[in-house]
């Protein structure tokens, strides 16, 4: 895949050395973003169709699977409020949902997993996610309690850049592992298939198209894990925002994580008007990234560049 990148982006990369990523990876994916959505409006079209047209012959998909981002601890009401939350993410549309462990041990939380699948109907529909907590050790004792759930994934059990422990782990867990969203470029995503042991017919990488320098950075990275002999649909981007809706969309990824709710408000979550469907959405029509039609989020942040 050849990627033409826009004139002002090249530009700005042209001194940009590789690794130490940072802020500076996130301050570039910004400005990215902002490229992008205007190449999109001035071509009159969604961003997601842009992409579509551009690198993938014209295909896309109508509707992209989603999940919610969530599963929070609530002190004094541990399961109570757990359900409360996953109950709301169903009756909103949201088959699949997924829910943080390690904050607490291992046997309160295998009891707030077995909550969560009783909402969810089964493990096939909670992802757990360790937020980078654990040891090798503990990360083990983790996916030994929780494989016979039959969870669609386990997600970053261990430090993000500990390749070794995500490789040990999938030798030893049979489920899906998922992890990536604080790796931030292509050659962090070719590093951690080179040596992180991820299984491509089984598991799934989620770098952040926001936080990693931006859609022209994610276009890279697909082209590296294609490459490899992996297949786009075994990547979702992370974040819960219209970019990777968008990317999910255009470049038929497998899905996109979502943030609803009050989650990250008013950042969080996709357009006003989404219409999710028995865990799909179907991506807007717009032209650009439709950062417009998060109506409290584009009020914000005119109200921000106001001050400026």
């Amino acid at each position: 895949m050849t990627i033409s990148t826009p004139a002002i982006w090249r530009a700005y990369m042209a001194n940009e050395k590789p690794g130490g990523h940072g802020d500076r990876a996130h301050a570039a994916g910004d400005l990215d973003m902002a490229v992008w959505d205007a190449v999109a409006k001035i071509a009159g079209r969604p961003l997601w169709r842009l992409l579509a047209e551009r690198y993938n012959g014209g295909r896309y998909d109508e509707r992209v699977l989603v999940y919610p981002g969530g599963g929070y601890y609530y002190p004094g009401k541990e399961l109570e409020g757990l359900r409360s939350e996953m109950r709301g993410y169903r009756d909103q549309g949201y088959k699949i949902v997924k829910m943080k462990i390690g904050g607490a041990d291992l046997a309160t939380d295998l009891k707030r997993i077995e909550a969560v699948i009783g909402m969810a109907g089964e493990g096939g529909n909670v992802a757990v996610d360790g937020n980078g907590r654990f040891s090798l050790e503990t990360a083990l004792a983790y996916g030994k309690a929780i494989e016979p759930y039959g969870l669609i994934w386990y997600e970053e059990p261990g430090d993000p850049l500990d390749f070794r422990l995500t490789a040990v782990l999938a030798e030893h867990y049979a489920g899906a592992l998922a992890t990536g969203e604080n790796l931030f470029s292509a050659i962090d995503g070719r590093n951690l298939l080179r040596y992180g042991g991820l299984r491509p017919d089984l598991d799934w990488v989620q770098l952040d198209p926001a936080l990693g320098y931006g859609l022209t950075e994610y276009l890279r990275l697909i082209d590296v894990v294609e490459r490899m002999g992996w297949s786009r649909r075994r990547l979702i981007p992370h974040g819960g925002h219209q970019l990777a809706l968008n990317i999910a969309a255009g470049l038929q990824t497998g899905g996109s994580e979502s943030y609803p709710g009050g989650l990250f408000h008013p950042y969080g979550g996709f357009a006003d008007d989404l219409v999710l469907v028995d865990c799909y959405a179907k991506p807007h029509e717009e032209p650009g990234i439709g950062v417009e039609l998060r109506s409290k989020m584009f009020a914000d942040m005119r109200k921000r560049l106001a001050l400026c």
